[in-house]
């Protein structure tokens, strides 16, 4: 199952900033800390990856409220 979300862009006098905003249900599915770092890979073919180097390894599949994730 995908999840749709909008690419937004704050535009200032200075700067541009984009943003992609996770929906909760896959937040929570990945147990993410709030602060916690990330990072962005762009492969060949423009798929765009989020690398989480410093997250604790899982070791089973997380149940929630709407089904398996």
């Amino acid at each position: 199952m995908g999840y749709k979300t909008k690419v937004q862009l704050i535009k200032r006098k200075t700067s541009e900033q984009w943003y992609v905003n996770f929906p909760m249900v896959l937040a929570q599915a990945m147990e993410f800390k709030q602060s916690e770092e990330v990072e962005w890979v762009v492969t060949e073919d423009g798929t765009l990856i989020l690398s989480r180097p410093n997250a604790e390894k899982r070791t089973a599949v997380k149940k929630t409220k709407t089904g398996r994730i």
